[in-house]
């Protein structure tokens, strides 16, 4: 067995721990938990916290993970095993629109995770009858636009959201519509939580729409995104619920399969 490295055994054990928590923790509590002085962990905190694994809540002098440390989650998900998980319910979410008539129209699904603040597709499906009305996998797009982007921002707190985005009072813009700054991002996130799913209207591509919902792993995180994505005249409103449902469903089972809290 490898000989262990105090200081690098400590960083882990404190980056555990905030994982396991359902909230933010005191730094005392942390030194706590890892059997380690208060000092000592609360310099490890402000370096973790200078290279963006941590946050400091300060109104409440509690700290939670950050930014980097939900990076290099997404960085293992980017890899096979997400995509291995995700492919067979992608599928099984295309046959749910093949079989429905009213949604015999142009609908791309779609598989997507965050890179940052940049949403990066992994997978693509489109029902049999259906023209594939979105662009390939591989490509980024600004998460804050994308249905499939913001559906998992909106499982980040603020806090999170801000430090992807950085401290610009402006956010970028593909068409005239979409979140302008970070206060309309965070109020459509709010929302968004609220109804459990997101939705776009051509802040991507003018004329067409996107549903998406998001899947969550064993530490509460975002994970991955199903959505799916049509020209927007061809949905009307009760065809946008039962696409709702479709891809909430998907992002559930996905859940499910990580190993997501119930």
């Amino acid at each position: 067995m490898p000989a262990k490295i105090p200081a690098a055994t400590r960083t882990l054990d404190t980056l555990r721990t905030l994982a396991k928590a359902s909230a933010p923790l005191t730094a005392a509590t942390i030194a706590s938990r890892i059997g380690a002085p208060r000092s000592s962990t609360y310099q490890l905190l402000q370096v973790l916290e200078a290279e963006g694994f941590v946050i400091h809540f300060a109104d409440d002098s509690r700290w939670g993970l950050g930014v980097a440390a939900f990076e290099l989650g997404s960085a293992y998900l980017r890899h096979d095993p997400i995509e291995r998980l995700a492919r067979p319910i992608l599928h099984r979410l295309v046959a749910g629109l093949d079989s429905r008539p009213a949604l015999q129209f142009g609908i791309t699904a779609q598989v997507g995770i965050l890179d940052g603040s940049e949403l990066l597709y992994l997978l693509k499906d489109a029902p049999r009858h259906s023209t594939p009305v979105v662009t390939e996998v591989g490509v980024r797009l600004p998460a804050h636009l994308t249905a499939s982007g913001r559906s998992m921002l909106a499982r980040l707190d603020r806090a999170q959201v801000r430090a992807l985005f950085g401290a610009s009072p402006w956010l970028q813009l593909r068409t005239e519509f979409g979140p302008r700054t970070p206060r309309d991002l965070n109020a459509l996130l709010a929302g968004e939580r609220a109804a459990g799913f997101s939705t776009e209207d051509g802040h991507v591509t003018l004329g067409h729409s996107s549903i998406a919902a998001s899947a969550t792993n064993h530490l509460d995180l975002p994970a991955a995104a199903f959505a799916v994505t049509f020209r927007t005249d061809d949905a009307n409103e009760a065809a946008r619920v039962e696409l709702a449902k479709l891809v909430v469903s998907a992002a559930a089972e996905l859940s499910k399969r990580l190993g997501a809290r119930a």
